[in-house]
């Protein structure tokens, strides 16, 4: 199956042997969309790595220029400003909200129900367009939720133990649907989350259903955290560049013509220090991370990405032994997969 396939969700080969309709084995086949993007960012600085990052995972853009700024700013011990934490929360979220409507459309349509695939467009179109409102959850409730088709092809396909979970290093949803409470967003502390009121969606039954469920429950949540950021915003710069400017606001640098009006800002390039370091977010499938390693150059001696879909894909074989063929592509789809990420 694929690499060029309807529900391959990218260029992915499955070799599927069968006993009929039984699937006896499966060895996932990657690297068809590999482009050396740690070996990009290694003969870059940081501002002209930046427009190559969003190629990982192009549902979840938002997350993967965070984590791309969010390295090199612990490194440096750049202190963001509270109001830029602010504004990273709020488009962060509205990006999760993006990239779980743009899973359940096509997932929806693996298993043969299409009427949800044209319906997501209009929430994604709305965070796309405007990036500021979401809607429609009830309705997805009523529509998927409680349908007994639906239900029939997800429930029970699929199963990881909680033990399990762990053991393959699985994140995000994949880990939360198997009834471990793992957020990254709760347990590192980044960002301002634990400034808003919202709870780590989980469920314990550990198959397609449940992780239908956590993606489902989790635009809610994000809808929640949202509303309080934008109801908390505080006021001030946003740019580290600009507090200093407000700490100095007597020097000519800061104050002159040109800056204040022509915007003749200094790059913001600077030097790794020498050192490492590993950061990581909760973006909407998993945790995405970057292992930096600096050595007093304004290039990364060495930029390792931790894709959540490369490692969230291993357990795919292990899923589908013993399951019809048909369940792969539910199975494969309450995954949710980005090739661009798992490839890099």
């Amino acid at each position: 199956m694929g690499p060029h396939h309807p529900s391959m969700h990218g260029v992915l080969r499955l070799i599927v042997t069968l006993d009929g309709e039984d699937v006896i084995d499966c060895e996932p086949v990657l690297g068809y969309l590999h482009r050396g993007m740690e070996k990009i960012a290694e003969n870059r600085t940081i501002i002209q790595y930046l427009p190559y990052v969003t190629r990982w995972d192009y549902l979840a853009t938002m997350f993967t220029e965070a984590i791309t700024v969010n390295a090199p700013e612990q490194l440096g011990n750049i202190q963001v400003p509270k109001r830029a934490s602010y504004i990273r929360v709020i488009m962060l979220e509205l990006s999760r909200i993006a990239s779980h409507l743009l899973w359940l459309g096509p997932f929806m349509a693996d298993i043969g129900s299409q009427t949800p695939f044209f319906y997501i467009f209009r929430e994604r179109e709305l965070l796309y367009d405007l990036f500021e409102a979401a809607t429609g959850i009830v309705e997805y409730q009523k529509l998927i939720t409680q349908n007994p088709i639906f239900l029939e092809r997800v429930e029970g396909v699929g199963i990881i133990g909680g033990e399990e979970a762990i053991n393959w290093g699985l994140s995000g949803p994949m880990l939360r649907a198997s009834g471990i409470q793992w957020d990254l967003r709760k347990v590192d502390h980044y960002e301002c989350y634990d400034e808003f009121d919202w709870e780590v969606q989980w469920q314990k039954e550990g198959d397609s259903l449940a992780r239908y469920l956590v993606r489902i429950n989790e635009m809610t949540e994000s809808i929640k955290i949202i509303q309080q950021a934008l109801e908390g915003i505080p006021g001030g710069p946003y740019e580290n560049l600009e507090v200093r400017r407000f700490d100095r606001a007597s020097d000519s640098e800061w104050n002159g013509f040109e800056y204040r009006f022509i915007s003749k800002k200094p790059s913001p390039t600077f030097e790794l220090s020498k050192q490492e370091l590993y950061v990581r977010v909760e973006a909407p499938k998993g945790e995405l991370g970057i292992f930096l390693i600096g050595d007093n150059s304004v290039f990364p001696w060495r930029w390792k990405i931790r894709p959540p879909g490369f490692i969230n894909l291993q357990i795919l074989p292990q899923l589908v032994k013993r399951m019809k063929l048909a369940d792969i592509m539910t199975i494969l789809g309450s995954i949710d997969i980005i090739m661009g990420e798992v490839d890099r």
